[in-house]
């Protein structure tokens, strides 16, 4: 992956600013060889090949962050999440342009390069959080500007870097103290909110309910504290429009 990095080969855009190039199919027929080796039998889905959804099986985002990639930028995750009974067993987020790697099991604890991590204990008023661009959903503009405009007034700051996968693996690590987005894919979510979930954190959907964000991909996550204040936020900012 790397001897492609910045290099736009085989690139074409699904959609308006999304991505897809040899980078990502490569790194997702890899990754599902390498599981069919390791445990054979379970179902696999990858966002840019498909497969099989299953209650337990493999998600796999094998490039996310490609805009990032074609254009240099080294913010760039491999996301694989085992599923069982539907939710998130097994997480782990390879960061290959940074030399991080990030995993995690239920009830198991989160880690980065095998050494133990946990979210944030900053207070709101300190804390710096991440979010992403709905720029697949225009129609949910008027919602996500509401909700940055107050995460901006009662944060000290906001990040977007473009790769779900590691802000919520930075989160995870207290990196960054949350992380809000609306109508991502599953395979963008599944790992990375298990690290949070094992690291101390919470996660839920943007009305708090803590079992459907990863069917409706409007999720917030952080540390308890940072998290209650942007479900908050966001509860107050969907009442007022």
């Amino acid at each position: 992956m790397a001897d492609r990095f910045g290099a736009p080969r085989g690139a074409r855009e699904k959609a308006p600013g999304d991505w897809v190039s040899e980078a990502d199919t490569d790194s997702e027929y890899t990754v599902r060889a390498a599981l069919e080796r390791a445990a054979p039998g379970i179902p696999f889905f990858g966002e840019e090949t498909g497969g099989e959804r299953a209650a337990r099986g493999w998600l796999v985002d094998p490039l996310d962050g490609t805009a990032n990639f074609l254009h240099g930028f080294p913010v760039v995750g491999v996301s694989v999440a085992l599923l069982e009974d539907g939710r998130p067993a097994v997480g782990v987020v390879h960061a290959p342009l940074l030399g991080d790697t990030y995993t995690a099991t239920r009830e198991g604890g989160a880690f980065r390069n095998g050494e133990p991590i946990r979210v944030s204990e900053r207070a709101p008023s300190r804390s710096i959080c991440a979010t992403g661009f709905p720029f697949r959903h225009k129609e949910l503009a008027s919602r996500y500007l509401a909700m940055f405009g107050a995460a901006l007034a009662d944060f000290e700051d906001l990040r977007r870097a473009g790769a779900a996968s590691l802000d919520l693996a930075w989160t995870a690590a207290g990196v960054l103290d949350g992380y809000f987005e609306l109508a991502l894919g599953p395979w963008d979510v599944a790992a990375g909110a298990l690290l949070v979930e094992e690291a101390g954190g919470t996660v839920s959907d943007w009305t708090g309910d803590r079992e459907q964000w990863l069917a409706s991909g409007d999720i917030v996550a952080g540390s308890p504290e940072v998290h209650g204040m942007l479900v908050a936020l966001a509860r107050r900012t969907e009442r007022e429009l």
